[in-house]
């Protein structure tokens, strides 16, 4: 391996993350900070703040979180890049100017733009754009319309000097990529490289989930208070180790790493991004040391000539009640009250004829509501009551919400309080997701400290011809006494969102399981398994290189992201309800 190693180190995995990954990976001494603040919920919200401000419309937690540490970066030479520019990266970058000059610290910043759709949207609306999935034309008025952008103008704005860069929407992969497009030099049709940078974003991107956060055998995992943040010690040929600093907690060993490779992707032949279509299918992961993983064996294939697209607009306005509810019969006592609620505010809509609601969605946590018709919780003595009601008209919300105060005088005995009080109605925001010819958006425009912003060309070309679908049967396993156990003593598992569609890698615990699971585990016994849940298909992509499949679930999150009424709009739970179901294993196992 080459001795120039380049170590990047995972410091925000979303807006609303610690700030300790900050502090602790410099003291690691990394060369890079890479910090992700993204999402298409948090670029309605920023749309919505510079609305109200034009010089808001990006998280101030990224500012805030290195505004203390400004001083050690310029010191230490230690570069930052972040997409924490959401919708106004030139803003974010004033305001980290701002912070500098505040301390005397002199740091070249960088901001790149382009990614903003939403000047071309009459053009793209008389051309007749249809949403991905649902093929509705776009809305009449949408909140945010952000491209994903690639790795190609973040390695510019470094090659020109830049100590911090900033972007707006970009792929999430591409922050880590962009570094090492800079460092070693790697061409824009190199395939397998980008593939493997790719890979270093995808892991970093989520922070801490890679090194131990949010994993199957959580009781493993040490030190949560204090858990390490990633650390990829990357070398030109693109293999890398995952790491962590030394003394923290968290956790890296091959299961960890495996379950974010996998985490909110689809097909793991396929993963489509902006500057590369990457191939994970066959990546390796090999114990090296203690929390030391070394990951190779990325392969990547030409990009397409298009860039994905994700709108936000506003649909309606939507309020949450909740009340604790104790006792006997509690369960059917807040579905009774929750019922209620309802028909009182409907009375009320008829005496001044207001339009019924749009939607109304009872759950009873406590009560297994994610579980529907499986529901074990029948006889459940403390429970929430958990109403979501959306309409068109926020003043009929603040009619409903005014009757609340009343479930603890005309419904349950055993209501014992309100949590969080009479609701108020937020606007409800759906996503929109389109593609675009990436010739449209060039050129991108990039502009380092104080000198003239310049345009970077980014390839339009492609050349990418998606893999055939492979249809295998697999043997029938060996005769013999079997016994059931919930899949979880087979395998681990992880879950994510894209969109309305959700995705579960399963990860067998050795390769006898995955051959076992290869017969048991199918797509039809999965969708049996969230039956009434999933509304759409489910596919399964066998990843032979980590023993693991992965299952894509479409219509599955009930709209997904703050458009879904769900108290698991993001689907992170789905691994947890796979794990539990029963998979017979031969008894000579001894795993029950």
């Amino acid at each position: 391996m080459s001795k120039n190693i380049v170590r990047i180190g995972g410091a925000s995995g979303a807006w609303g993350d610690s700030p300790m990954g900050v502090g602790q990976l410099l003291r690691a001494k990394v060369d890079y900070l890479m910090m992700d603040y993204l999402a298409e919920v948090t670029m309605s919200l920023l749309a919505r703040a510079r609305m109200k401000d034009p010089e808001a419309g990006f998280p101030p937690d990224s500012v805030g979180y290195l505004a203390p540490h400004l001083a050690t970066l310029a010191e230490s030479g230690v570069k930052v890049v972040t997409n924490a520019g959401g919708v106004n990266p030139a803003a974010c970058k004033r305001a980290l100017e701002a912070a500098c000059a505040a301390e005397g610290i002199a740091l070249s910043i960088a901001a790149v733009e382009g990614d903003d759709m939403m000047p071309l949207l009459d053009e793209l609306r008389g051309e007749g754009v249809r949403e991905l999935v649902s093929g509705e034309p776009l809305p009449p008025k949408l909140l945010t319309a952000n491209a994903y952008l690639g790795a190609i103008p973040i390695a510019r704005a470094l090659a020109k000097g830049a100590d911090i860069v900033v972007t707006g929407r970009c792929a999430d992969s591409a922050l880590a990529l962009g570094i090492l497009m800079h460092e070693f030099g790697w061409r824009e049709d190199d395939y397998d490289r980008l593939a493997a940078g790719s890979l270093v974003g995808h892991l970093l991107e989520c922070g801490p989930q890679a090194t131990g956060g949010v994993f199957t055998d959580w009781e493993r995992v040490p030190g949560w208070q204090n858990i390490g943040y990633p650390i990829a010690e990357c070398d030109e040929d693109g293999t890398f180790i995952l790491t962590k600093p030394s003394g923290t907690g968290g956790l890296v060993e091959p299961a960890t790493v495996a379950e974010q490779v996998l985490y909110e992707i689809g097909d793991p032949r396929a993963y489509i991004l902006p500057d590369v279509v990457a191939d994970f299918s066959g990546v390796r992961l090999e114990t090296v040391g203690q929390d030391r993983v070394r990951v190779s064996d990325a392969k990547g294939r030409p990009p397409t000539t298009q860039y994905k697209v994700s709108a936000t607009y506003q649909d309606g306005f939507r309020a949450v009640a909740m009340a604790v509810i104790i006792g006997f019969d509690a369960v059917r006592k807040a579905q009774r009250s929750a019922e209620a609620l309802v028909a009182r505010a409907r009375i009320h809509f008829e005496e001044r004829g207001v339009a019924d609601f749009r939607n109304v969605h009872i759950e009873v946590l406590g009560g297994e509501a994610s579980y529907l018709h499986e529901s074990r919780a029948q006889y459940a003595r403390e429970v929430i009551m958990r109403l979501v009601v959306e309409h068109d008209d926020p003043k009929a919300l603040d009619t409903f919400a005014r009757e609340l105060g009343s479930v603890g005088l005309s419904f349950a005995q055993g209501t014992a309080g309100l949590i969080g009080g009479r609701p108020k109605p937020v606007p409800v925001v759906r996503l929109f997701t389109f593609f675009v010819d990436k010739h449209r958006l060039n050129p991108l425009r990039v502009q380092v400290g104080s000198d003239p912003a310049f345009d970077v060309d980014a390839p339009v070309g492609g050349g990418y011809v998606a893999p055939a679908v492979v249809q295998k049967t697999s043997s029938v396993p060996e005769d013999g006494p079997t016994v059931e156990v919930p899949l979880l003593r087979l395998a681990h598992a992880r879950s994510g969102d894209k969109g309305n569609g959700s995705n579960i890698g399963v990860f067998a615990r050795s390769p006898a399981g995955h051959a076992w699971l290869d017969h048991w585990l199918t797509p039809a016994r999965v969708a049996e398994h969230f039956k009434g849940t999933v509304q759409g298909t489910v596919t399964r992509y066998d990843v032979p290189g980590l023993n693991a499949f992965n299952f894509v679930l479409t219509e599955a999150l009930g709209g997904g992201g703050m458009a879904s009424m769900r108290i698991d709009p993001q689907g992170k739970a789905f691994g947890q309800r796979l794990l539990e179901m029963p998979i017979p294993v031969p008894v000579a196992w001894n795993l029950a």
